[in-house]
């Protein structure tokens, strides 16, 4: 690994990134005219004395980025895709799929919008409906996505997999997504082909979860592009809201966000939502969900 130059890249490209295209305050005392080392870091949620270490190019520490650790430092310095490669490769690193995987690279044009959604939950998805960057709101209504690779970093596996997973929505909804999920993944199979990683999961599911297979069986497609949603909140109860997905141009990624009626009671828990805390939906440590091997999730970390 090529500690320094690895160092000299992030800095460089730390200092063209101002804070208005981050999303944060320029402030009147600011030294530099791109972010600060403890500012990179929020954004990409690492310690600041970790990236620092990282930044300097040190390894007394033992400083080893993982890939999400490197995916997550490309999505704060808005690396196009030739930079984000680059990283990868300082990092001796294999360079992940662009377009899908928990390591994928944001489409900038994806990443901008989700930017601009300050006041509505927001997050960039894949097709597989692996979440790759939410914003603050998405954390407070939908809980905190947990770290998982493989096929449970796919919200569609775990909703088939993990009854944890539907706690968050009413059971008399449970059907009706059932069917929008496996409508969208067929549609998603047919755009990848011959997808090593689409086929597993899709074979993984069929075996794991009669409902799904029963509804795979129907061939039923549809691209989800809008639903009516109920989300049960802990601390609001249920919150009647508009989801909508913006699909990138090759399908592979979409931006997907929440909102209701002007002067609704949905309006009004959306407005709360900023003032309560992100709640850790996540699974705890050591507990695989539900059809996968201890040895599957330890993969998966």
């Amino acid at each position: 690994m090529n500690l320094p130059e690895l160092g000299a890249f992030l800095r460089t490209r730390r200092d063209r990134i101002r804070p208005a295209e981050a999303g944060l305050p320029h402030g009147p005392r600011r030294r530099v005219p791109g972010l600060r080392r403890e500012e990179v870091a929020q954004l990409a949620g690492l310690s600041a004395d970790y990236y620092t270490e990282l930044e300097r190019g040190s390894a007394k520490n033992g400083v080893q980025p993982s890939a999400q650790t490197l995916a997550a430092l490309a999505r704060a310095l808005r690396l196009n895709v030739d930079e984000r490669d680059h990283l990868f490769h300082l990092a001796e690193r294999p360079v992940p799929p662009s377009a899908h995987g928990p390591s994928a690279h944001v489409q900038p044009a994806l990443l901008g919008l989700l930017d601009r959604l300050s006041n509505t939950p927001a997050r960039v998805i894949t097709d597989l409906h692996e979440t790759l960057v939410e914003n603050d709101l998405a954390r407070n209504l939908l809980g905190k996505s947990p770290a998982h690779r493989g096929p449970a970093a796919s919200f569609v596996y775990r909703w088939f997999t993990d009854p944890q997973t539907r706690e968050r929505y009413p059971v008399e909804d449970h059907p009706h997504h059932s069917r929008v999920f496996v409508a969208d993944l067929q549609a998603a199979a047919a755009r990848r082909g011959r997808d090593a990683e689409v086929t597993r999961m899709i074979a993984v599911l069929r075996r794991r979860s009669p409902e799904f297979a029963a509804l795979w069986d129907t061939h039923d497609v549809a691209v989800r592009r809008k639903d009516h949603k109920k989300i049960v909140h802990p601390t609001l109860g249920v919150i009647e809201l508009d989801c909508y997905n913006l699909l990138s141009e090759d399908g592979r990624q979409r931006l997907l966000w929440f909102t209701a009626p002007p002067g609704s009671r949905g309006a009004e828990q959306l407005k709360l939502l900023s003032v309560i805390g992100t709640q850790d939906l996540s699974v705890p440590e050591g507990r695989a969900p539900e059809g996968l091997s201890a040895a599957d999730s330890g993969r998966q970390r």
